[in-house]
C-alpha cells in the first residue's frame, strides 16, 4: 500500500526502515549542526575537525540513530568532515537507605547493596556537546 502523498513512504515502509523512531534525532542531529556551525563562525573555525557529544542512557536518545541522523544532516553542512564521537553515559543513582552511589540500566534498577530504590537519579540524562576541535585560519 502506498502513501497517500505521492513519492512519500507508507508508515509500515519508515518503521522497517527506521525512520519512524527517529524523526526525534533527526531534529537534535539539526540542532546540534546549527550549534556547531555557530560555534564555528564565532570562533573563525576554517573547518571542524571532531565533535564530541553525550548521551546519557536515560535521556530518550537513541545514540546510534541519532548518529545515523547527525551523518546524513552533516553532509551538506559545514562539518561534513568531522570525526563524530558519541559517548554514551551510564545512568547512576544515590541509594536513600546506604549512600552508596551505584549504575543503574534501568531507571527501576535497585540499590546492589541494599535493594533499596535510588532517592536521586545523578547521571543518565544527559545530552549534549562536549567538545568541538577546530581549525583556524
Amino acid at each position: 500500500m502506498r502513501s497517500a502523498v505521492k513519492g512519500q513512504p507508507t508508515s509500515n515502509e519508515l518503521s522497517e526502515i527506521g525512520y519512524f523512531y527517529t524523526m526525534h534525532e533527526l531534529s537534535l542531529a539539526a540542532e546540534v549542526i546549527k550549534l556547531v556551525e555557530s560555534e564555528a563562525v564565532k570562533h573563525n573555525a576554517r573547518s571542524v575537525d571532531e565533535i564530541t557529544i553525550e548521551v546519557g542512557d536515560f535521556s530518550g536518545v537513541q545514540a546510534e540513530a541519532f548518529r545515523s541522523a547527525l551523518e546524513i544532516l552533516s553532509e551538506n553542512s559545514g562539518i561534513r568532515d568531522a570525526r563524530i564521537n558519541i559517548e554514551r553515559k551510564k545512568g547512576k543513582g544515590i541509594c536513600p537507605a546506604c549512600s552508596q552511589e551505584f549504575e543503574m540500566e534501568q531507571r527501576i534498577d535497585r540499590c546492589p547493596a541494599c535493594g533499596e530504590f535510588p532517592s536521586e537519579i545523578i547521571s543518565g540524562y544527559e545530552f549534549r556537546v562536549v567538545s568541538l576541535t577546530i581549525e583556524n585560519d
